[in-house]
């Protein structure tokens, strides 16, 4: 419509300018009017032309991208998983022969020497660690892939409890206790990702256990939507300035110091991370003062039926 009546503006412009004026300025607005109206028509129709294309090119280009993402994302997953079992196996080997040796020596009530004895207790103390920072690789790598929430029932006080177990002996070997307890005592399902909580728990303990001074405590609690697992220890405490940076990933206290880092700041971002994806949040607290109880307590809270 604008590229018509351009056009027969442009046409029609020496008559018009004639009978608008005995000069020959009367033609050349009209013209210049015409030319632009018949330009913006044409770019107009040139826009609408290839507009659309251009974007259904961008759209196919991201979705071409989102799936050789996701291909990669499973495909990186379903290496690590072989990695994950292949490595486990010697793992397990390893552990339970120091174990077998263990037990042998102290029913032979031989003498060992404290060289192997300092050798066979970095294998029982290690192994955990090893296996949780293998463990932790592998969440990333999910993380990282557009993965849909797995929502199945799943007993929380179950899981607690075998995390306890596997952590009392190593907290006994450093001379520290766990302890737990739910209300109520027959806490009965939730329904979540249990490797994911499990996860998260994991993380949670291994580190109390870590700084803890003497004693660990987990509370599993509950109210008509959500649950709560709370992990808490009696070490020195985390000062506040080092609380709003302890979920980020990949931070350690000896970032801020400019040290070695002692640990890869991966668990706690990715039990926060994982606490999110499921619909709920993993908060801390902490007191540093000696004089009024010093202590950090770390809250997993998820809803009971799932993520909405």
């Amino acid at each position: 419509m604008v590229a018509c009546c351009g056009l027969i503006i442009l046409i029609l412009s020496p008559v018009l300018g004639q009978r608008s004026s005995d000069y020959l300025w009367g033609i050349e607005p009209l013209a210049y009017i015409a030319t632009i109206m018949l330009l913006t028509s044409l770019l107009l129709m040139c826009l609408s032309y290839y507009i659309p294309r251009i974007l259904e090119r961008s759209v196919e280009s991201a979705n071409i991208d989102r799936r050789t993402t996701e291909k990669w994302g499973l495909l990186t997953q379903q290496y690590f998983e072989l990695f994950h079992h292949d490595l486990g196996r010697p793992l397990r080997r390893i552990l339970g022969k120091e174990r077998e040796l263990q037990l042998t020596f102290r029913a032979a009530k031989t003498e060992i020497h404290p060289e192997v004895q300092g050798l066979l207790d970095e294998i029982e103390i290690q192994t955990p660690s090893f296996r949780l920072m293998v463990s932790n690789i592998q969440v990333l790598v999910q993380l990282e892939s557009p993965t849909v929430p797995t929502i199945q029932p799943v007993e929380p006080s179950q899981l607690i409890r075998r995390i306890v177990d596997r952590y009392t002996p190593l907290a006994a070997e450093a001379s520290k206790e766990i302890t737990w307890w739910s209300e109520p005592a027959e806490f009965g399902l939730v329904y979540s990702d249990g490797a994911a909580i499990e996860h998260i728990l994991t993380n949670l303990v291994d580190n109390t256990v870590r700084y803890a001074d003497e004693h660990i405590e987990i509370q599993l609690t509950k109210n008509l939507t959500d649950f709560f697992i709370r992990v808490w220890d009696d070490g020195p405490g985390i000062a506040p300035y080092y609380t709003q940076h302890i979920f980020d990933r990949g931070w350690t206290p000896e970032v801020a110091r400019i040290e070695e880092k002692t640990s890869s700041g991966l668990g706690l971002f990715i039990a926060s991370t994982l606490a999110k994806k499921y619909g709920g949040d993993l908060t801390v607290e902490s007191v540093v003062e000696p004089d009024i109880d010093h202590h950090t307590a770390f809250l997993l809270s998820l809803p009971i039926k799932g993520p909405d």
